[in-house]
């Protein structure tokens, strides 16, 4: 029975997360149990277990007796994960070797072709996908496993910060495409100053996109 009861907290937890992160549930929206154990065909239980786990990942605030209400990103969360990423990326690329650069260049170029098809299929989930498995190479290349954890941890805030944005990803494909481009040529320079550079520019482009939806927020 217990195991049943954590099979089902963790669909319940993966719909849930999902839901929030891709925009199913919006900020600002009121949760119930009920009517969520009713739509995941399931207990309460195990929703009450989900919920609390994304509680303590922030991704909901509990009432008891009321539900829980959907949190989102304020604009100085964005600014940190911003931050975060740059030291974490930059810091990678400083520690890569010159072999592992070269090996890292010919998936970084796949990788660029297969969001530019997905931007122009407007399949953003892919794109999505495909955008920030571009970036986690560039943490994997540092070799070192708490970087790329702490890489990881930002991923379910960055997945949300992606598809706020919605079409807007499609209307700047060119930008974003280019930008990236620009982070392969500055690593096969080799010169790790202007990947930096090209880094907090671009991720301060991504910052301004994601601050935008905030605007529409009640």
């Amino acid at each position: 029975m217990g195991t049943d009861d954590s099979s089902a907290a963790g669909r319940a937890y993966r719909h849930l997360r999902d839901a929030i992160l891709e925009g199913g549930f919006a900020p600002g929206q009121m949760l119930g149990e009920a009517g969520l154990a009713q739509h995941l065909g399931m207990s309460r239980t195990p929703v009450r277990a989900a919920l609390a786990r994304l509680q303590e990942e922030r991704w909901v605030t509990i009432y008891p007796k009321r539900g829980a209400l959907v949190n989102g990103l304020s604009e100085r969360d964005i600014a940190e994960i911003a931050d975060a990423r740059y030291m974490l990326e930059s810091a990678a690329v400083q520690r890569a070797t010159t072999a592992t650069i070269e090996r890292l260049l010919p998936r970084l170029e796949e990788s660029v072709e297969a969001q530019e098809t997905a931007l122009a299929d407007g399949d953003l989930p892919v794109f999505i996908d495909h955008t920030t498995g571009f970036h986690r190479m560039f943490v994997e290349a540092g070799g070192s496993a708490v970087l790329l954890e702490m890489s990881d941890r930002l991923a379910d805030r960055r997945r949300f910060m992606l598809f706020r944005q919605g079409t807007r990803l499609i209307e700047r494909r060119m930008a974003m495409l280019a930008e990236h481009r620009a982070l392969i040529e500055a690593l096969r320079s080799g010169d790790v100053a202007l990947f930096a550079e090209s880094l907090r520019a671009h991720l301060r482009d991504t910052h301004n996109a994601a601050v935008e939806p905030l605007r529409f927020v009640p």
